[in-house]
């Protein structure tokens, strides 16, 4: 069993786990935890041509939403931004899911699966990243988050039994490589500065690849856009209470730029982003669209520049040219 083709940054959607579990599930991570296998049938130019745009429309929500985060912690402290935000667009995609004909019911015995990738893969990802955008550049912080193929094809050796390719350490090496350039590019002490956001955005990184490894051994029985509502509201609520408890938002005060930030990352980056993904997903080849979100931390790091003034030098520009050529080897080892 090998991860041959790339992990998508989706939500773990429903897999119908009923076949026989005295044999390895031989399918890619993009067939176990999407749930979409490749069509067996040549979509038209037409479809093709939405399915491209769906997945254009995609990477620029998710990839303006890194500077957009960065900027809506100038109004609102990190967990409440994030959770909140977070919990609105998950209950505006339910209404996506039940327009689609999907239905929200989740099986009893789903619960504490539905639960665990909540936790590892949204409030794990959300919460810690909202942190990490305190101590880092949202480019930056968008170069290490592009980690996480890499990290699930390391966790696919102890936990999937999958063969520890030379491919996928060199991979690896290439990864840890733009780390040391993001930490050393402006000297020790700033290096030192970044090193809680570092550890934060990878910690992070690392609980979203293992969602995905272990939900290729035992996937969510739930249609896609269900499962995705359900876990984004499930592990944003979480992070939504951990706010609560620990922070003062004050969400009545947002300036009228922070309530279209706001709005932008509730509708635009959960909402429309995960429709946009799955529609893309339905009308092309998995590893097309999988190729195509490698375009979420370029566009991060370029709107990040543009619209923060956040630096675009060797040490930015390296660091991406790493991570994404070492997201590519992994994924295709």
């Amino acid at each position: 069993m090998t991860l041959r083709r790339a992990f998508l940054p989706v939500i773990h959607t429903g897999v119908d786990d009923s076949r026989d579990n005295s044999k390895m599930d031989m399918r890619s991570p993009v067939e176990a935890t999407a749930d979409l296998p490749e069509p067996d049938f040549k979509p038209s130019a037409s479809g093709r041509g939405a399915g491209y745009a769906m997945l254009l429309t995609t990477a620029l929500l998710w990839g303006v939403n890194w500077p957009v985060g960065k900027r809506l912690l100038q109004e609102l402290p990190p967990l409440s931004m994030r959770g909140i935000a977070g919990l609105a667009g998950g209950l505006l995609l339910f209404g996506v899911a039940a327009l689609s004909g999907q239905s929200l019911r989740v099986p009893r015995d789903q619960w504490l699966r539905l639960l665990l990738y909540a936790v590892l893969s949204v409030s794990g990802w959300m919460g810690l990243i909202g942190l990490a955008l305190v101590h880092l550049p949202a480019s930056e912080t968008s170069v290490l988050g592009a980690s996480i193929p890499i990290w699930a094809a390391g966790l696919a050796w102890p936990v999937l039994g999958e063969r520890l390719t030379l491919k996928r350490v060199f991979a690896m090496l290439l990864a840890f490589a733009g780390i040391v350039i993001l930490m050393g590019g402006h000297g020790v002490a700033a290096a030192q500065a970044k090193l809680p956001g570092i550890m934060l955005v990878l910690v992070a990184s690392f609980m979203f690849a293992l969602s995905a490894v272990l939900a290729k051994l035992k996937p969510l029985r739930l249609p896609p856009l269900a499962s995705a509502a359900w876990q984004i509201s499930l592990g944003c609520f979480i992070v939504m209470i951990g706010g609560l408890l620990f922070e003062t938002p004050h969400l009545l005060q947002l300036s009228t730029l922070g309530w279209s930030l706001f709005a932008f990352t509730a509708v635009g980056q959960v909402c429309a982003g995960f429709a946009c993904w799955f529609g893309a997903l339905s009308r092309l080849p998995a590893s097309t669209a999988s190729m195509g979100t490698m375009l979420v931390p370029v566009i991060g790091v370029i709107a990040s520049a543009v619209a923060l003034g956040e630096p675009l030098g060797p040490t930015q520009i390296g660091a991406l040219m790493l991570t994404v050529t070492g997201v590519a080897i992994a994924t295709r080892a």
